[in-house]
């Protein structure tokens, strides 16, 4: 772990983490940092994230120890609609393409953020970010293979701006440039929000989706306001454990909490032992199979979080896990009535940072906003088409979110987290948290312990790290799952990030994920405000 006495940041790129700790260095707060991060991330994991996509964060103030959500997650244009999709040929959600573009919510979130939380001025958080994208950066290695990997490759080549901007796709150590993300991040600076969803950016959008025969219009981001969420949580074994509430699907990790909390066996075991990845691994899928049956824009449709996070129904799920065999077939409960980046920041104060912001899968819905660098998201593919499910498409309605920060706590110890990776992601943090509390490992530990990955509650079918042992497989084999091996710090187990706070001896701790380009990155000693 890193550990210090003034602020720290955690991101998936070092520059990145540099940017942040040059904030908190000039007295930013954990707000002003992450923005900084985040806005270089956009330019340095353009598969990943950008001021096209979404932001969800949770954000701890130490002084009153408050616990704020936002959810900066756009809906679908108002114009678009299952009706319209079915005259266009479609007989699902479009994966990619402009039909997939949702209004992107990221700016907003920035900007009330900063609003709330910021120290700094505004035009101060963009410097390094419009520094990189006009000088350059030499691309990173695990950049670089997700650049060159085959379903990003086939994106970047489907819309001529993408290509223009994208390709060809740089080697490991090349500068890459683009200044027309910088363009767009020098308007941000002088004009804030406005300029991308009234101004310049929002035309270079709208004329962007209109040659392509996209529904958005000027009202859809005109109107567009990012929500303030109270968290939801759960109590696992002491500590209480905070997501966002719908539409992100971190409700699926307090389940699969609750459930593994129900599910314990009496006798210690290894983490990595099959009784206790069993135990996960079905855990796991009960929660899934409700949050997908169940999860939606509750704006839209009443979604039923108390019933899904009681005790008493973990109970129930769990009681439907069989210690000695695999369940290839799980369906959801009956309830009673009534591609991502993630960072994370503490700055001095202790306050912290759970920061989550992503285009969806690789590049988005592969279109490039012209003239100015960045791929629109492609969040719409999280909705149905199926008319009787509460997350069917409708327009001004928000998809189903795979993206979810983490927060939790307990009495002097405040920690923000977070593990990006798609449907991998509450499954990861239920795994992170167990590995804090049951196992007492530290950040690093959590975040580097070999994790499980399936992309489906049905079936059988498991992924590992090769770093689980054999005879655990074996085993795990023999109860009926079976076993898929990955190579050791696999990207499809996700890139996660950690900071803790001690508010007893004002200490900070952070960690940074190995299956990332990387660190945690402290505040410089001594600090000069």
């Amino acid at each position: 772990m890193v550990v210090s006495q003034h602020g720290i940041a955690a991101t998936s790129q070092t520059l990145a983490s540099q940017a942040a700790a040059r904030i908190l260095e000039r007295g930013g707060s954990a707000a002003d940092a992450a923005i900084a991060a985040n806005a270089v991330l956009g330019l340095i994991e353009p598969m990943m994230n950008g001021i096209g996509g979404d932001l969800f964060a949770l954000y701890w103030e130490s002084a009153t120890g408050k616990l704020t959500g936002i959810n900066a997650s756009g809906p679908a244009p108002n114009a678009l609609s299952c009706e319209h999709l079915a005259r266009l040929g479609h007989t699902e959600m479009p994966a990619e393409g402009i039909h997939a573009v949702t209004v992107p919510g990221a700016v907003d979130g920035w900007s009330r953020m900063h609003s709330r939380f910021g120290k700094l001025k505004w035009p101060a958080l963009f410097d390094d970010a419009i520094a990189y994208a006009e000088q350059g950066f030499p691309v990173p290695e695990i950049v670089h293979e997700l650049w060159n990997a085959p379903a990003a490759m086939h994106k970047l080549q489907s819309h001529s701006e993408t290509a223009r901007v994208f390709l060809p796709a740089p080697r490991h150590g090349d500068v890459f440039r683009n200044p027309g993300l910088a363009a767009a991040y020098q308007l941000l600076a002088r004009e804030g929000s406005d300029a991308f969803y009234r101004g310049a950016i929002a035309s270079a959008i709208l004329e962007t989706s209109g040659a392509l025969e996209g529904s958005l219009n000027a009202a859809d981001l005109s109107s567009y306001e990012s929500e303030w969420v109270e968290p939801i949580s759960t109590d696992y074994r002491g500590w209480r454990v905070f997501e966002l509430p719908p539409n992100g699907q971190g409700i699926a990790a307090l389940e699969m909490l609750n459930i593994m909390d129900a599910a314990a066996s009496t006798g210690r075991q290894r983490a990595d032992s099959p009784e206790e990845l069993h135990r996960r691994i079905e855990s796991m899928k009960l929660a899934f199979a409700d949050v997908y049956r169940y999860n939606a824009d509750p704006r839209h449709c009443p979604i039923p979080v108390p019933q899904l996070l009681s005790k008493s129904y973990a109970r129930e799920r769990a009681s439907l896990i069989d210690p000695h065999r695999a369940n290839a077939h799980v369906r959801c409960g009956e309830l009673p009535t009534s591609d991502t980046v993630y960072l994370a920041v503490v700055d001095r104060q202790g306050n912290i940072a759970s920061w989550i912001q992503s285009i969806y899968s690789s590049f988005g819905s592969g279109i490039t906003v012209k003239g100015f660098g960045f791929e629109l998201q492609n969040r719409g593919a999280g909705f149905t088409l199926d008319p009787l499910h509460p997350n069917v498409l409708k327009g001004g309605k928000r998809p189903f979110h795979t993206i979810i920060p983490g927060f939790m706590q307990k009495d002097h110890l405040h920690m923000g987290f977070g593990i990006m990776g798609g449907a991998n992601q509450p499954m990861a943090h239920a795994q992170f948290v167990s590995n804090i509390v049951d196992y007492e490992m530290n950040l690093q530990q959590a975040l580097e312990f070999p994790r499980f990955f399936k992309g489906s509650p049905s079936g059988c079918e498991v992924a590992f790290e090769t770093r689980v042992p054999d005879s655990a497989l074996d085993r795990l084999t023999e109860m009926g799952h079976v076993v898929l091996d990955r190579p050791e710090y696999s990207q499809e187990m996700g890139r996660g990030q950690a900071v803790l706070h001690n508010s007893k001896t004002k200490t900070n701790y952070a960690a940074s994920d190995p299956r990332s380009d990387g660190a945690a990155i402290p505040e410089p000693f001594p600090s000069h405000s």
